[in-house]
């Protein structure tokens, strides 16, 4: 495997260009690549992208899926070209998204869904018995990186929502709230409906009853959020019951949103 840092040194190119490679597979790299290191296998540069492109493009796609609320995704190999994941489709394979999944969960997944997909169409490719189709434009979509305060639980939002994002963003970059001061990651939650009285505002932290499952929950703007696992700043992970049993005064607590 070769991961340079960069592929604008005129060396990495020459080293690359030594090699003499039928193709280049591009898996997770996160670069563009340059028009000199496009040009070097005469077969052309094949890229794994675990998303049904044109959706999705970018450095984030699996999980702008999980915060879409989509129940299918997938892999594309396509025909790099000097674009972001604008190459022509090489060939694609839908993937269900598990009901509980999250993105670090999906991505190795995704990424053996694709190893096995390029594995079938690198032999029939290598003999010019695929024809690469142009990405609609039309149905394109992007996605951005995610960064640490992305991560900031605003219990305004809905509870499924919420959800969403906790998946979306395991394991980077987090989800967490505050609480007397410290932070308070959220590491599993589940959205658990009308199952107790919505009584106070958003933020306000409530006992369940022990048949809901989750035994505490958060008051959201839409239904209450049921807390699985936290980990309090300087402190190990907790599963919440344990959590409280520690911390009792946390039922009394109103978390910012």
């Amino acid at each position: 495997m070769f991961q340079p840092a960069s592929l604008r040194r005129e060396e990495v190119v020459q080293e690359l260009t030594a090699l003499r490679p039928e193709v280049i597979i591009v898996a997770a790299y996160g670069r563009i690549l340059p028009p000199e290191v496009l040009a070097i296998p005469p077969q052309g540069v094949l890229n794994l992208h675990p998303s049904l492109l044109p959706k999705y493009r970018g450095p984030s796609p699996v999980a702008a899926a999980l915060l879409a609320g989509e129940s299918v995704t997938g892999v594309t190999i396509i025909l790099m070209d000097q674009g972001m994941d604008t190459g022509p489709i090489v060939a694609q394979r839908q993937i269900p998204i598990l009901p509980r999944e999250t993105a670090g969960e999906l991505t190795h997944r995704l990424f053996r869904s694709g190893a096995d997909l390029l594995l079938e169409v690198l032999p029939t490719w290598r003999v010019g018995a695929i024809t690469a189709v142009p990405q609609d434009e039309g149905q394109a979509t992007s996605t951005r990186l995610y960064v640490k305060e992305d991560g900031e639980m605003d219990w305004s939002l809905p509870a499924v929502v919420l959800d969403r994002r906790l998946r979306a963003f395991y394991p980077w970059p987090g989800c967490y709230t505050h609480w007397e001061g410290k932070l308070l990651k959220v590491l599993e939650g589940v959205p658990v409906g009308d199952v107790s009285p919505q009584e106070g505002e958003a933020g306000q932290v409530v006992p369940l009853p022990r048949e809901s499952g989750p035994l505490v929950a958060v008051v959201t703007g839409q239904g209450l959020l049921g807390l699985v696992k936290v980990q309090l700043e300087g402190r190990q992970t907790q599963a919440i019951e344990a959590f409280v049993r520690g911390y009792t005064r946390f039922l009394d607590a109103c978390l910012p949103s």
